[in-house]
């Protein structure tokens, strides 16, 4: 479509820097059309105080706020976690919001009859994709503008001092200018110093991190917490039943408190840079540990070790923004029958940075103390073990017979 065609454009809104500024530029570029902001509530609290009035003030019609909370750690983070999926040791925090929000961005275009749907991510980073993939999925034919592939604001400075130009107030300053996705899973750091990666993180520095304390700031006592699991889905901490959200930010508080979670990652891009970040996911990190730990005892060791392969491809699927593919829900059903028995209790000690195992227990534990100890039984037959070795290990002796016979 050309610009003069499009009357109405539904715009992926946050309130941050790129979208503050998104929608001033939309109404000069397409002849003062009319921008309706969708925000996504994904967990992110007070990111989002104030939002309406300043769409409003900049020149939207009107926002929409989604409350996704739920819907996004019972229908993403969870299936993704029982998967063990993660990318390069990230735990996906941006990749899988992108899809869900890119979702509900669509229903809402079509809703309001919108002739395009806009987006404030670059054209370096990898969000571009996620959003855009959904957007193929549910509206394949809907235009997209990204006005970062475009636009003569082509760095942060340039985006400040448009939008110091047009009134928009922002959070953020020269000095401050850390590029920053939040959410109830993670908060990510970009920019800045951290561009360079001979450069420390400033996790002592306060107003750095976000969602907890450096390790070095954590109480000098170990603090402990238990985790409840049914069919791979945490239910229940210190043995109080609680919805998956809630599940989440309760190991926030414990794993921030306790310098848990943060990663500093150089990380291979989908567009093909590397890009260095540094990753707050401090309730995250317990849950993926307890599972990985729960599963040990759960799983037989075939499907143990399968499913340790496919999780590579499942956490590259959510990084790459192809949640909404015939793979990715064919390894979900695969992840869902390995977890019909992955039910138990986890027992961990948060410290200093460390999540360390304190004991685990499951009605279908496959460990036997009777079968594996080291004193008197009565069921394993250590006799047995001469003729599977003889078995295993015939291969091996055929070749090194043939071996020496032709020296």
């Amino acid at each position: 479509m050309q610009a003069k065609e499009i009357k109405k454009i539904v715009l992926a809104y946050s309130g941050g820097l790129d979208t503050s500024v998104i929608i001033p530029w939309l109404k000069e570029n397409y002849d003062n059309c009319e921008v309706i902001a969708v925000s996504a509530d994904v967990g992110q609290g007070s990111e989002l105080e104030g939002l309406e009035e300043k769409a409003i003030k900049t020149g939207a019609s009107k926002l929409y706020i989604l409350d996704l909370t739920d819907e996004f750690v019972d229908e993403y983070i969870f299936p993704t976690l029982k998967a063990g999926a993660t990318y390069e040791g990230y735990l996906l925090g941006t990749s899988f919001a992108r899809p869900l929000i890119a979702k509900k961005i669509v229903e809402i275009a079509l809703q309001e009859g919108a002739d395009a749907i806009a987006h404030g991510c670059t054209g370096k980073g990898n969000d571009q994709v996620r959003f855009e993939l959904a957007i193929k999925a549910f509206a394949p034919n809907m235009p997209v503008i990204a006005p970062w592939r475009t636009w003569e604001l082509d760095s942060r400075e340039k985006e400040i001092a448009y939008a110091e130009a047009h009134n928009i107030p922002l959070k953020i300053s020269r000095e401050t200018n850390y590029s920053k996705d939040k959410n109830l899973w993670h908060l990510s750091h970009e920019g800045l110093d951290l561009e360079d990666p001979a450069n420390e993180p400033q996790y002592e520095k306060a107003g750095f991190l976000e969602l907890g304390v450096s390790p070095l700031q954590a109480p000098d006592e170990p603090t402990y917490v238990t985790i409840d699991f049914e069919k791979g889905v945490p239910v229940a901490v210190d043995g109080v039943k609680m919805k998956g959200s809630d599940v989440v930010r309760k190991l926030n508080d414990l794993g921030g408190k306790n310098g848990i979670g943060l990663l500093d990652l150089v990380e291979n891009r989908l567009v093909g840079m590397k890009c260095r970040g540094v990753y707050e996911t401090p309730g995250g990190t317990i849950l993926y540990k307890a599972h990985e730990i729960l599963e040990t005892l759960c799983l037989d060791k075939m499907t143990a070790h399968e499913k340790a392969k496919l999780a590579i491809t499942f956490g590259e699927l959510v990084y790459n923004g192809q949640w909404y593919t015939p793979l990715r829900e064919a390894l979900s059903a695969f992840v869902d029958k390995t977890q019909e028995t992955v039910t138990g209790t986890v027992k961990l000690k948060l410290y200093k940075g460390n999540v360390i195992n304190a004991g685990v227990t499951s009605p279908y534990s496959l460990y036997s103390e009777e079968i594996a100890t080291f004193g008197e039984d009565h069921v394993y037959d250590q006799n047995d073990s001469a003729g599977f070795i003889s078995l295993f290990g015939l291969p091996i002796k055929v070749r090194a017979m043939m071996e020496q016979k032709n020296k």
